[in-house]
């Protein structure tokens, strides 16, 4: 047994218990106000389920917007499924939470990063060069975002 509590596993799994939440009340009710998301996610993650055309088009990432027009929000454990419109074609797609890099709603300025182990390297990595500035006798001006990831083992 590991003798170190992982905060950032568990934060990942909150936060996405929390996109779960607010999916599943947009299944149930629609959209309040002027409440909209912006979703980023990985297409090359196991699980993403979307037309060929989509993904030759988008081959790492892909932005979807979900405000005026979408269909059969299915809301799962693992993901979500939505039909979207793509240019008076709609497409149903699949998304599993895991692949989702980014969830915004800009109505009320509220996000969530997740991070891969690759940009978690280079944000510690930028930590200790930070670190390492900020131990000098100059003064830094400028303040620098760093996710709770960073700090996950």
């Amino acid at each position: 047994m590991s003798q170190d509590i992982d905060y950032g596993t568990l934060m990942h799994t909150a936060m996405r218990g929390l996109i779960q939440k607010v999916l599943t009340s947009v299944s149930e009710n629609g959209l309040p106000g002027a409440h909209h998301f912006f979703i980023t996610f990985d297409t090359r993650q196991d699980g993403v389920e979307l037309a060929d055309w989509l993904r030759e088009r988008y081959p790492e990432e892909m932005t979807i917007v979900m405000q005026h027009w979408f269909e059969n929000l299915e809301v799962g454990d693992d993901g979500f499924a939505i039909t979207l419109n793509f240019g008076d074609a709609p497409e149903p797609l699949y998304i599993p939470y895991s692949s989702i890099k980014t969830f915004v709603d800009p109505s009320v300025e509220f996000g969530l990063r997740f991070e891969s182990p690759d940009e978690e390297e280079e944000v510690a990595t930028h930590i200790v060069e930070e670190t390492i500035e900020v131990e000098e006798p100059t003064v830094q001006q400028d303040a620098d975002v760093v996710s709770l990831d960073s700090f996950r083992k």
